[in-house]
């Protein structure tokens, strides 16, 4: 039924295929059989295989079983949902929290609920996918302001004031091109035009921040910013997302948001896994020391190579290459050297902008980002970062 839509995808190399990873999302994985250095996972500070991770969903698998039987709104609220909750809210300095299933379930169930009919949602060129189709499902008027460009929202701000309510959102971290919002100036836009502010910190939460706490800490924003959305898959090695904010929309948000109503809630061996990657974020420096170390080193070796990394400032280092079915070359020739990573193509950034997506782990040694340095100066020598076709 589908079968020259998928050979039209394959003529544009649009084709995606799933690789089977049959290990732990450590720094080395097992892909289709072959071992090889994971330079793609968002598993940034390692915790997805941390043993105090694997010992608390354990022990409350004992306690709990695994499902959760029921929505949140029936009897799928553990005690551990509640204690995670409250944990999220601290961490984030809000007053109040609310689970999600996934980042994109989040997203999905909050824009909808905060702009609706009558209002008016500003939004940045470049965020998620989830944020977009947040933005659709919702009945609000989207603008959408160029990347990073806080006077063209300030612009779309002023024609957006007969609306009944503002909304601005936007990724804290940019997680195609690793460049960070410009909170600042989106903050100081929200106060001015009486709107709200809403951050996506999937991958800000546990990397960005003095204590992790994402990219309202690292800009010294705390208590700014209206609505704090992030993920517990990401850095915090677990799964399902969260939402932070006053207890107003907190409680609202569980009244009306369809994602959170009709889904059954995460397995509370889940939440147990979390709520001790939280407990080792805010008590331990050491991986996000780590974690920022291996970033900076990869990226000088990369400069000094004359790669182009784009506007990364995170441990999300794209290398750019341009053309699609150049950029699939070049990944398939990383996995034949020994690096698992991944050729991101159109439609998930625009035309002439795809690129290798690497992200760096504090599990990663020297040896490891060094060997990745190599492997990526090989490439360039052999022609996949230049104009015309690489050398066979």
């Amino acid at each position: 039924m589908f079968e020259q839509e998928l050979i039209q995808l394959g003529n544009k190399h649009l084709l995606r295929k799933l690789a089977i990873v049959g290990s732990a999302q450590g720094p080395r994985v097992t892909v289709n059989g072959k071992s090889m250095l994971l330079m793609c996972s968002n598993n940034y500070l390692g915790l997805a295989e941390h043993p105090a991770l694997r010992e608390a969903a354990c022990a409350a698998m004992e306690r709990h079983g695994f499902g959760s039987g029921a929505s949140r709104l029936v009897s799928g609220t553990s005690d551990l949902h509640a204690e995670l909750e409250r944990k999220i809210a601290q961490f984030k300095d809000a007053e109040a929290a609310i689970l999600f299933n996934s980042g994109y379930a989040a997203n999905t169930g909050i824009i909808p609920v905060v702009a609706s009919a009558g209002d008016a949602i500003l939004s940045d060129s470049l965020n998620h996918a989830s944020i977009i189709d947040g933005c659709k499902l919702s009945k609000a008027v989207v603008h959408v302001y160029r990347h990073k460009d806080a006077d063209h929202a300030e612009s779309l701000l002023k024609m957006s004031m007969n609306a009944r309510r503002r909304l601005l959102v936007t990724d804290g971290v940019f997680s195609m091109d690793g460049d960070i919002a410009p909170l600042p100036e989106l903050v100081l836009l929200a106060e001015k035009y009486d709107a709200i502010i809403m951050v996506d910190d999937a991958h800000a939460t546990g990397v960005l921040g003095k204590q992790g706490r994402g990219t309202a800490e690292h800009f010294g924003l705390e208590g700014r910013v209206h609505i704090q959305m992030g993920t517990l898959g990401k850095a915090l090695g677990s799964f399902g997302a969260y939402a932070a904010a006053n207890k107003d929309v907190i409680d609202y948000l569980i009244n009306t948001s369809r994602s959170f109503i009709y889904s059954t809630s995460l397995p509370p061996a889940v939440c147990a896994a979390s709520i001790a990657a939280l407990d080792i974020v805010r008590k331990d420096a050491g991986l996000r020391n780590r974690l920022w170390n291996n970033r900076d080193r990869f990226v000088k070796g990369l400069e000094s190579l004359g790669i182009d990394i784009g506007g990364s400032e995170t441990p999300i280092v794209p290398v750019l290459i341009g053309d699609s079915g150049k950029t699939l070359q070049a990944a398939e020739r990383i996995f034949e050297l020994g690096i698992y990573t991944t050729g991101i193509r159109p439609p998930t950034v625009a035309e002439g902008r795809a690129r290798i997506r690497t992200t760096l782990m504090a599990t990663h040694t020297e040896k490891d980002v060094d060997l990745a340095i190599d492997i990526f100066g090989r490439l360039k020598e052999e022609g996949y970062f230049n104009d015309g076709p690489p050398r066979s």
